[in-house]
């Protein structure tokens, strides 16, 4: 304490004979309060130096001082404790992983080089799968883009809450705000949260995702936008563009969505260092439309297809986006202790996109529409380069998260995941056989759907208007139907697909999924028939 402050009580002549003291620290670190006790060559007076909020000398009376003296063994067995809790606490919040998880939209399967692509520049993806696990059978929860959403981020299968089917643009519609959102969960552990991206959750701003437990959001509302970033709807439903918590972001403030969103996640990482954090990277690349900058093109001159170099253009883009967030966590020390989840919402669209060696793309049950690229990061705890072959589910990374971040699941929640860490670290148990369903409705009261148990895997077809059975360990291909040569296999999964659609909801709304089946079934019919027109008959 300054001799000013000393002196407004004591004057210039007398000064304390004797100074003591102790510093308290209250649970929450938002205060540390100092407390002296000067005892004067008067021994009538006392003087109290409080160091927080300000600096402050208090006079008070020498009863105060014996009970304080008296007091004082107490209070600093306190501070000890306070302090020991309060480092406690802080031992536990760094030692809580930050978890980042990027979706790709409409990624083919075979459109990185941890699964064997060749033309398209993958290579930050590429070490991050040689650092951690390849799921060679992860699947998206559904096979197209909000319903996919909607389940990595409540845990639940959609049907659950009516989200089976793409949301219509308009203000009343939206994944239910009865839902638990990842994020909610992990802001209530002390997590900072971010969304930067793609959100397709909800039009309206009750449905935004700053009113669904992320703090921070950059990114746009709907399933789609132009990467210039200009806002162009149907003429009825303006789209919202690109906000900032809500607010529009100038259009003279963006570049190209996918290096935008790429900066966003690299400065909020930067802002986040000091608490462990969740970052949603949902990139909208390489989803429709086709636009891209002049200098990620380069990326692809090699590919002589003009659409397919511009998808790989954009799948490149979102790569050196990754890069840079890997970088970031690199330079700020964080790597080890980030759990980090890569995978696509779906198949790989129809135009451009390659779902090689797999039957279908975007939309459909085959493979090509649910198989995606899909991995995680985590080398604190999982040994890198390793290849996990059971059947995962993008469902499981909810409770994946809440694991690694030591937050028990609340049984309200009716989590439909499993939590993978068990199964990843050095000591992994094997992964207990389990059934994954597909559906989504074509009509009212009308589905396309799918199950797998096991080997077996039954798609109902609405479009193709029958069932189809594959042995996906003998023909992962989906080459040879056998629903005609295994009647029984048929029958139990679809008694199984029956008793878990009992416990579904049904659809809260329609999308024009269905009639665009039947049109696209029709076409490629038409396509073949055509092809053999001109056969002679013997």
């Amino acid at each position: 304490m300054g001799h000013s402050a000393m002196s407004k009580y004591f004057g210039n002549s007398k000064w304390p004979a004797l100074l003591c003291g102790t510093t308290l620290t209250n649970q929450n670190k938002q205060m540390k309060l100092s407390v002296h006790f000067a005892i004067l060559k008067n021994p009538a007076v006392l003087a109290v130096a409080c160091t927080s909020p300000r600096p402050s000398w208090h006079a008070v009376s020498l009863r105060s001082v014996l009970a304080a003296l008296l007091l004082a063994p107490l209070t600093l067995l306190h501070a000890a404790d306070v302090v020991k809790r309060s480092r406690s606490e802080a031992r536990t919040a760094n030692d809580k992983p930050n978890i980042i998880v990027i979706l790709a939209d409409d990624l083919g399967w075979g459109d990185v080089g941890f699964n064997g692509c060749r033309e398209i520049p993958t290579p930050h993806l590429d070490t991050l799968a040689k650092a951690g696990v390849r799921f060679t059978s992860g699947y998206a929860p559904h096979p197209y883009c909000g319903p996919s959403r909607a389940a990595l981020l409540t845990g639940r299968q959609q049907q659950r809450f009516g989200y089976e089917c793409n949301l219509p643009v308009n203000d009343t519609d939206g994944l239910p705000l009865s839902e638990t959102l990842l994020p909610e969960a992990l802001k209530a552990d002390g997590y900072q949260t971010a969304i930067i991206g793609k959100w397709h959750l909800g039009e309206a701003p009750k449905f935004w995702p700053t009113q669904r437990g992320f703090d921070y959001w950059y990114g746009f509302t709907g399933g789609g936008l132009s990467y210039w970033g200009d806002a162009k709807g149907d003429g009825k439903t303006p789209l919202q563009g690109v906000l900032r918590n809500g607010v529009p972001v100038p259009i003279t403030e963006q570049t190209h969505l996918t290096d935008d969103f790429s900066r966003e996640a690299v400065d909020f990482i930067g802002r986040s260092a000091n608490a462990p954090f969740f970052l949603y990277l949902s990139y909208n690349a390489p989803h429709a439309p086709d636009q891209v900058t002049r200098a990620h093109l380069k990326r692809t001159e090699h590919i002589e297809y003009g659409g397919r170099a511009v998808y790989g253009a954009m799948v490149a883009a979102m790569d050196d986006g990754i890069g840079q967030v890997l970088k970031k966590l690199d330079d700020l020390k964080l790597r080890e202790r980030t759990l980090i989840f890569f995978l696509s919402d779906n198949g790989g669209r129809a135009e451009h996109a390659v779902n090689f060696p797999y039957r279908g793309h975007k939309g459909m049950m085959f493979e090509g529409g649910i198989r995606v690229p899909f991995l995680v990061s985590w080398s604190q705890r999982f040994p890198g380069g390793q290849t996990f072959e059971a059947p995962v589910n993008g469902l499981d990374i909810f409770p994946t998260v809440l694991a690694a971040a030591g937050i028990a699941a609340p049984e309200k929640l009716r989590l439909d995941g499993v939590d993978l860490l068990p199964h990843l670290a050095s000591d992994k148990r094997p992964l207990p056989p389990r059934k994954m369903f597909w559906r989504f409705a074509t009509a009212q009261d009308q589905f396309t759907w799918a199950v797998r148990d096991g080997q077996w895997k039954l798609i109902s077809c609405a479009y193709k208007k029958r069932k189809l059975l594959f042995d996906i360990d003998a023909d992962p291909y989906e080459q040879n139907d056998l629903a005609e040569s295994h009647p029984g296999v048929v029958q139990q999964l679809a008694e199984q697909y029956d008793r878990w659609a009992k416990d579904m909801s049904p659809p809260l709304w329609l999308d024009p999924y269905g009639p665009n089946w039947d049109k696209e079934e029709a076409a490629r019919r038409a396509t073949v028939d055509a092809a053999s027109l001109g056969e002679r008959k013997n």
